[in-house]
């Protein structure tokens, strides 16, 4: 199986960016789907109808959040609707939508995992709880074909716990939030895809995708002046791509980088 994951998109720029390159991308990748991380999609804050009925009309299977994903009130109600939308899996129960999915596609069916680190984040519950009992619910191999786990969290140490802690159990353990791609893409020894950060679909020229002169002022100046908006420069959009073999076990990963002022890197 294929599975193309792309990173956390900024606002209207990351968005015009994988309406851009998709298309061209599921042609030459032939991915069997397409995880995009949403939580930022609506300028730069959470994520709304509209714009999920965006990325579903561009080609996107599924679209994970973080912890922006109910920044826009509206995806409150439309959520528990929408399972193809994802928010962390560990939300208090009672909190809209869902944190797991079991996706069917043609050449097999995907568990897609979305859970938030606690390590400066908020406090919620424990995320290796949290995906322990679904990976039990729902094992590799038996149940499920292949499984992702969108580990959003600020910390690496954290993520890569996480990655460890699935080791064998998952095809791909990859984190978001950070917004910067790591260069650390490997198979953990069971057989798990990682790589620490996807990275994000948005302006490099910037401060982790935001227009850069209010986050300069705020660490020179210590003074906000305005909210933080997303920059609007030409954005790179950002992925990992993993295929898996026996088992829903992960044979490749490669980074995915195309346009905007990274350059290109393709598998």
């Amino acid at each position: 199986m294929k599975i193309l994951f792309l990173g956390d998109v900024i606002g209207k720029p990351g968005r015009d960016a994988v309406s851009a390159e998709l298309l061209a991308l599921k042609t030459r990748l032939a991915p069997d789907l397409v995880i995009v991380n949403g939580e930022n999609a609506a300028h730069g804050f959470g994520l709304t109808r509209a714009i999920a009925e965006e990325f579903f009309a561009m080609g996107v299977d599924v679209i994970s959040t973080g912890n922006h994903w109910a920044d826009q009130k509206e995806i409150l109600t439309y959520i528990d609707n929408e399972d193809r939308i994802l928010r962390p899996r560990n939300y208090p129960p009672g909190t809209p939508g869902r944190g797991a999915n079991l996706y069917q596609t043609p050449a097999g069916s995907v568990l897609v995992i979305n859970v938030m680190g606690r390590v400066f984040m908020d406090a919620l519950d424990d995320p290796f709880a949290s995906v322990d009992a679904e990976l039990a619910a729902c094992p590799l191999g038996e149940a499920a074909d292949a499984i992702v786990v969108d580990m959003h969290a600020e910390a690496t140490s954290e993520k890569m716990a996480m990655g460890h802690f699935c080791d064998g159990r998952a095809s791909l353990v990859v984190g978001t939030h950070q917004h910067v791609p790591t260069a650390d893409a490997q198979i953990l020894p069971g057989g798990t895809a990682y790589q620490t950060d996807a990275g994000a679909c948005c302006d490099y020229d910037s401060v982790i995708g935001m227009d850069k002169n209010e986050p300069l002022q705020r660490f020179v100046r210590k003074i906000s002046s305005t909210r933080f908006s997303p920059a609007t420069g030409p954005a790179t959009v950002c992925g990992v791509f993993v295929e898996t073999g026996k088992g829903g076990l992960a044979t490749r990963i490669a980074p995915v980088r195309v346009g905007g002022r990274l350059g290109q890197t393709l598998p």
